[in-house]
């Protein structure tokens, strides 16, 4: 309970723990944090990214929303190397519209 952030290293007793609420629970999944780090516009955004492979939690890639970020995790929560967000193979329309200018650099 205290790797995952819900309590405290001092208030390891039964009171705090019967204390948990789902509020709690829910503000260390993978999905409110990049909401919350602004890598995502949203939280739907948030989960689509997760789900597309795009978010990365140290050198894992993570595919479920639903995932439980550690405290010694938070500050690794970042774009995957291969995704188009991270620097990696640009996307589809990204490739289209440079070649899309180089055909027309090309043709004058």
């Amino acid at each position: 309970m205290t790797r995952l952030g819900l309590i405290s290293e001092e208030d390891k007793k039964l009171d705090s723990i019967l204390e948990l609420s789902t509020s709690k629970l829910m503000d260390r999944r993978l999905q409110t944090k990049v909401f919350k780090f602004g890598l995502a516009k949203s939280i739907h955004h948030a989960r689509k990214l997760i789900q597309q492979r795009h978010i990365r939690v140290g050198q894992q890639v993570v595919n479920s929303p639903s995932f439980m970020v550690h405290v010694d995790s938070e500050k690794h929560i970042q774009f995957a190397e291969n995704s188009p967000y991270g620097g990696g193979r640009p996307g589809r329309v990204a490739r289209r519209n440079s070649k899309n200018h180089t055909e027309a650099a090309e043709e004058e």
